[in-house]
């Protein structure tokens, strides 16, 4: 298909109207290209927008394009781009900071207030056919890396900045709450990088079931808010306590039990998003030293991530479990909502 040929979108128009609707195609700028969309993965928060119309303070006021884990392939280079050519695959990190600021000078651009990031209020997303994108935030592909292992390196980064703000390296036991998507990214990183133990928490059995084929070493069935009594299960069967805990839910009784679960002087980092304000065991954690930190996406994490998956570290391809054409996005979305046919990734294809 030909740039002048439409370019078919997902466009949420407010909250539970979703459409699919030509918008116009974009043209690459200054130090930008043109690619043409293969695999989108739909993401929890692409959800939460279709089904609440808001995340926090980030609300849809106006027509936004949904999609943010995203490959393709090169179809135009603007001008100064001179590490891409048309017929490039590539990998798009959706965030875009400003540069200047001190937190982009300092490493740490996901901070940057001035960051425009695909599919959150007002930016348009990549569920299109054709989409611009900054150049230096698109990573090439090897030959041997899927268009679809490309889309899992947007929550696979996630995995990688949770594990190292958290220090997991080689030997460490590591608790992660929540075997969603994001959950079990976080699992194969921690593997990856090293844990020597992982053990996993979930509602949901057939979850549980999928981070056991991803190499957790313990699976713990939540079936009760009590923390501390959970956290006992996690003591018992994994013979000790977690040096570090990714909290990956955002659910308040799981982030009780991360606090109850990590060692004296252990870490748990927060990545799951819940309510803006729970009440928490603060005492305990502050008399054993148990250090609190939370992330915010990823920074400088998409080239280990791509090196994760091209080198055969991390195998995500069993994280996608339902593939749907563009032409099906709404019947995708419902998938992804409910989960069924015990799905994990759903990914949309955008020019098949």
């Amino acid at each position: 298909m030909a740039p002048g040929d439409g370019n078919l979108s997902a466009v949420l128009k407010k909250k539970d109207e979703l459409v699919l609707e030509d918008t116009p195609v974009p043209q690459p700028g200054k130090n930008e290209v043109q690619v043409q969309m293969h695999a989108v993965g739909i993401c929890g928060s692409d959800v939460h927008y279709w089904t609440h119309g808001a995340i926090g303070d980030f609300i849809v006021r106006k027509p936004m394009i949904l999609g943010h884990e995203s490959s393709g392939i090169v179809s135009a280079v603007g001008e100064g781009v001179t590490h891409l050519k048309v017929g490039d695959r590539i990998a798009i990190e959706p965030g875009i900071p400003c540069r200047t600021c001190g937190f982009c000078k300092e490493g740490r651009y996901n901070l940057c207030p001035e960051m425009s990031f695909c599919a959150t209020p007002p930016i348009d997303g990549s569920l299109r056919r054709y989409y611009c994108h900054a150049a230096d935030f698109c990573y090439k592909l090897p030959d041997h890396v899927s268009l679809e292992e490309g889309a899992l390196l947007e929550p696979l980064s996630v995995g990688v900045h949770a594990c190292r703000r958290s220090g997991v390296t080689l030997g460490s036991k590591v608790l992660v709450c929540g075997a969603g998507p994001i959950g079990l990214v976080c699992l194969l990183t921690a593997k990856a990088m090293g844990a020597a133990t992982v053990g996993i928490t979930d509602i949901a059995e057939n979850r549980l079931e999928m981070a056991k084929k991803l190499g957790a070493n313990f699976t713990f069935k939540v079936d009760t808010k009590d923390g501390k009594e959970i956290a006992r299960r996690i003591h018992s069967t994994m013979g000790c306590a977690a040096d570090v805990t990714i909290e990956c839910s955002g659910a308040p009784s799981s982030v009780q039990t991360g606090i109850y679960s990590t060692k004296s002087g252990g870490v748990l980092v927060l990545v799951g998003m819940g309510p803006a304000e729970i009440t928490i065991p603060i005492i305990d954690a502050s008399v054993r030293e148990v250090d609190i930190r939370g992330i915010f996406r990823y920074a400088n994490c998409y080239p280990t991530a791509l090196a994760m998956i091209a080198s055969g570290k991390v195998d995500a391809k069993p994280l996608i479990t339902h593939h749907f054409p563009l032409a099906k996005t709404l019947e995708a979305f419902e998938v992804a909502k409910t989960g069924a046919g015990g799905a994990v990734k759903v990914i949309i294809h955008c020019n098949e």
